[in-house]
């Protein structure tokens, strides 16, 4: 896909966060740019303009940043989902592994309703276990999940492979 911004050149890069051999790929360079911020939600939103979103769902915390406004763009709802011990209300759980440990989320009961259409956005597909956790809550509640974005993919970890059959959508490729 191509951007009138450079997306990529935006991301820095710091080794051994969080951990030892680890390579965080940091988005608030990208962040505080204000072309490249807008670029990347204006990307997110045209993409999926066109298509009947009623609920955008984020994985805390940097999802987040990216998914509220492209929800607000598409006049969608937006949907938190959090680690363990962060909701108020009751909630369903689910526990996953990630490229450097294991985890859990959590999502309001009540946060989808049967046969709604859902936009999963996150900032960075690398294992796809996040991600995949996050599909499983989704349709647990009964929503249709139309499509899943992300601002950065890691190729080498291949994520897409525990996603078969979901449309993907990344706008930046390492």
């Amino acid at each position: 896909m191509e951007t009138p911004v450079d997306l990529a050149a935006k991301i820095r890069d710091i080794p051994d966060f969080p951990q030892k051999g680890i390579l965080f790929k940091d988005i608030t360079t990208l962040l505080k740019d204000p072309d490249a911020f807008h670029c990347a939600v204006d990307m997110l939103t045209e993409t999926y303009r066109d298509k009947v979103v009623d609920v955008v769902v984020a994985v805390e915390s940097r999802g987040f940043i990216l998914a509220a406004p492209v929800a607000y763009n598409l006049g969608a709802g937006f949907v938190p989902v959090r680690k363990l011990g962060k909701l108020p209300a009751e909630s369903i759980r689910v526990d996953y592994a990630l490229e450097y440990g294991t985890n859990t989320l959590e999502m309001h009961r009540d946060a989808i309703q049967p046969g709604q259409r859902v936009l999963i956005i996150d900032d960075l597909l690398a294992t796809g276990g996040t991600v995949a956790a996050t599909v499983d809550l989704v349709e647990r509640l009964g929503g249709e999940v139309i499509g899943l974005a992300f601002l950065i993919e890691l190729l080498f970890l291949r994520g897409r492979e525990k996603l078969p059959g979901r449309e993907i959508l990344s706008l930046i490729q390492f």
